[in-house]
């Protein structure tokens, strides 16, 4: 348990410490994040039209 608190501090301060020193960066990371979910999202919906027609 330990070590998993210990990981978590350590990703959010990197987190933080990404935000603060590159925004722009960390903006289009977070986009690409989204745009893939988005894309795949898409891709589910477009599978199950095509199963149900």
């Amino acid at each position: 348990m330990q070590v998993k608190k210990v990981i978590t501090y350590v990703a959010v301060a990197f987190v933080v410490f990404y935000l603060f020193t590159r925004p722009a960066q960390a903006a289009d990371a977070v986009n690409g994040v989204f745009d893939g979910i988005l894309q795949g999202a898409n891709q589910l919906a477009t599978f199950f039209s095509r199963v149900l027609t």
